[in-house]
């Protein structure tokens, strides 16, 4: 490999400026912790008697250390819990959205699957209403240089009706701004098999499809990769346990991969480090490659240090990086009209070491 020129090498600042499109973004695993922070001071000066303790001694700074088995219950037993207000879920989406755009992120689909807060009267209708309006809000502020969809994710632990219901959702709120359906959650729970209907009910209504796929070994049997792959999905996010078989399929039916280093690497879903990543064999690939964050709040990577440690780690310029982010456009949700708004952000993007 050679190494790039040192015009031509990346740095910080250039990965932070370069425009980004970001695919694989957990609505709340991107909250900060000065966000949650915010949050639980205004609920603890409301309720002295709040039980919950403050996030920067729940989730202390610079712990990142969270693994299949801890990350899951960090949110049932405690983001969940403290963003459970209309309030606090207009405040922590508004400051994600804000977030994203101060890191040079010129597109955003962020997901997130549908939650009733029962002791607020939040139903799910209620949840989803309110993030897309968020959305909207700031899709429509000129000033603002990032525009935000929404995907809205199923469960794996959830029933039929569950994911019925998801689905619905999604077809009712797809004229504001909800472009496609995800399945995610603990890859160690649920049989996918019984979600088959329901994701064909939502690509027939037009729904993009993009899967969790491959996270681990328990959800990496052939039966149940060739099960997603029935889906004809569009778009599948991690890839980490798949064979030659199902790469070659993958390809085939050019299906566009999310790949997410620092939470793979974390959260030890791959064996090694960041040099040692799935990633070094997607790039060469025919599909489309998307570097994403996943749960920037949790691991604390920002969109532009996962561009930074893809050049840090296998020899990527300032060229291949621009060329990189650009590509994922094959991959977005929207269509023509955002294809050709990001096709110009690009063309238009000019750094001082990469002119022709």
């Amino acid at each position: 490999m050679t190494a790039a020129t040192p015009s031509a090498a990346v740095d910080v600042l250039f990965a932070r400026r370069l425009p980004k499109i970001e695919l694989h973004a957990h609505l709340t695993g991107s909250i900060s912790r000065s966000c949650l922070h915010d949050i639980w001071a205004d609920r603890k000066t409301r309720d002295p008697q709040l039980e919950l303790e403050d996030p920067f001694v729940a989730m202390p700074p610079g712990k990142v250390d969270y693994d299949i088995n801890t990350f899951f219950p960090l949110f049932s037993s405690y983001i969940y819990r403290l963003c459970n207000t209309i309030d606090s879920i207009v405040y922590s989406t508004k400051a994600v959205l804000q977030d994203f755009q101060r890191d040079g992120v010129v597109y955003l689909e962020l997901r997130t699957t549908p939650r009733r807060v029962t002791e607020q009267g939040i139903s799910k209708d209620d949840y989803i209403k309110t993030v897309v309006a968020q959305l909207r809000e700031h899709n429509r502020d000129k000033s603002n240089s990032l525009q935000a969809f929404l995907i809205i994710s199923v469960d794996r632990r959830n029933t039929v009706a569950e994911a019925e219901e998801a689905v619905d959702l999604a077809i009712k709120y797809q004229p504001d701004g909800v472009v496609g359906i995800d399945l995610c959650g603990d890859p160690a729970q649920g049989d996918v098999r019984i979600y088959t209907a329901t994701f064909a009910r939502a690509k027939a209504a037009g729904l993009k499809i993009t899967l969790h796929f491959a996270e681990t070994e328990n959800s990496a049997s052939d039966e149940e990769l060739h099960t997603l792959l029935s889906w004809q999905p569009d778009r599948l996010g991690h890839v980490v346990h798949v064979n030659d078989e199902i790469r070659k399929a993958i390809e085939r039916q050019d299906i566009g991969v999310e790949l997410c280093l620092s939470c793979n690497v974390l959260a030890k879903m791959i064996t090694g480090s960041y040099s040692d990543h799935h990633f070094s064999v997607w790039r060469h690939s025919t599909v489309p490659v998307a570097l994403c964050t996943d749960d920037v709040g949790v691991f604390c990577s920002p969109l532009s240090h996962e561009y930074y440690l893809v050049a840090k780690h296998f020899g990527l310029d300032r060229h291949q990086l621009k060329a990189l982010s650009e590509g994922a456009i094959r991959s977005i949700f929207t269509g023509a009209e955002q294809q050709s708004r990001l096709s110009k952000i690009f063309s238009d993007w000019i750094d001082d070491t990469i002119r022709a």
